[in-house]
Formats: structure tokens, sequence, C-alpha cells
């Protein structure tokens, strides 16, 4: 009798295994509370929902699992949105994640022309999984002007279609080496079609 619940239990334990936490987890948790009073620019939509797209966008539609890059696409909008820092980040997530943020935060102290040449600067030269966001990034944003007011519509569009455009040439390159940028690129330049881009 003991012998058999000694082995019913080792079976339940080899059906449910108890799974680490796996570190995306911890970021969609830490991404939720720093963007918890922000909204996007409808004006109702809690901003947590796009950087959650963001994820998302990077697995289901660009095929990339990478932990690190699914924490960055999580937590790319935090340091330049937020009063999280470098160093929050760095010791929470590692500094791959840290690093990976840091490429994708703009400058806002700077004028705009030189914010976004510095900006664009920096991202050709990181890491190939930077830009993998940047386009996710894009790409949601892309499929997000339809919640703008009607009459902004077709200035976003223009400027969202812009800024995939911008995304594309920082990322010519990486198509030859990354299947999920192949995916990336293929998938917004779809959008962008189907935009009128």
């Amino acid at each position: 009798m003991i012998r058999k619940s000694t082995t019913r239990s080792r079976s339940r334990r080899a059906v449910l295994p108890v799974l680490p936490p796996h570190l995306w987890q911890a970021a969609v948790s830490f991404s939720a509370r720093a963007h918890r009073h922000q909204v996007r620019r409808d004006g109702h939509t809690p901003y947590f929902a796009h950087p959650v797209r963001v994820m998302m966008t990077v697995v289901h539609v660009f095929g990339c699992t990478d932990e690190v890059t699914l924490c960055a696409a999580l937590l790319h909008d935090t340091i330049e949105d937020t009063t999280t820092d470098y160093d929050d980040l760095a010791e929470r997530f590692g500094r791959a994640v840290a690093d990976l943020v840091a490429v994708l935060t703009k400058n806002m102290a700077r004028p705009e022309p030189e914010r976004e040449r510095e900006y664009d600067a920096r991202l050709a030269k990181a890491d190939w999984r930077a830009r993998l966001v940047k386009l996710a990034d894009v790409y949601d944003n892309l499929c997000d002007v339809h919640t703008q007011p009607a009459e902004k519509v077709s200035q976003k569009r223009a400027d969202a279609i812009e800024k995939c455009e911008r995304a594309l040439r920082l990322a010519r390159g990486d198509e030859l080496e990354h299947e999920c940028t192949r995916r990336a690129t293929r998938a917004i330049r779809e959008l962008v079609r189907a935009n009128g881009g």
C-alpha cells in the first residue's frame, strides 16, 4: 500500500512538474507596474497593452522565443517613459536585457532631429535583437493607428509607415542571418502595403 501511494505521487510529479518562473514573466509584472498610470494616445487603452503586444508580435508574428528579447520587448519603453533607470533593469533582469532597453531608449532632452539621428546610429550598431524589438514596436504602432481620432488617422498612419520604413532600413542585413528578422521584414512590408504604403 505504501508502495502504491509513493508510485502515484511520483507519477503525479512527473505529469505536473513545478516549472521555474521565467524571466519574461517577471518582466510582464515589472512593465505593468512601471506603466500603471499611463494610457495610449487614444486616452483610454492602458499603456501596458503596447509592450505586451510588442512581445506577442516578437513571438507570434516574428517567431522569436529568445527570453532576453522577450524581456526587452516588454520593457522597451520603461527607461524612456517611466522612472525606471538602467540600473533597475540590470539588477532585476541582467545586463543583456538592460543593454537592449538602453539602446531602444531615446534621449528626450535632445531636439527631435538630433535625437532621432543619435537613436538610429545607436540602433544600427546594436545587437540585432534590439532592431527586432524595434520592428515589433513599429509594427504594433501601425496596427494601432485605427484607435486614433478620425481626423488624425491619416497623418498618424503616414507617420507610422515612415517609422516602419526607417526600422526596415536599420534592420537591413539582419534578415540574412536571422529567420526572425526575415519573418519580421515580410510582416511589416505586408502591413505597410495594406495601409497604403
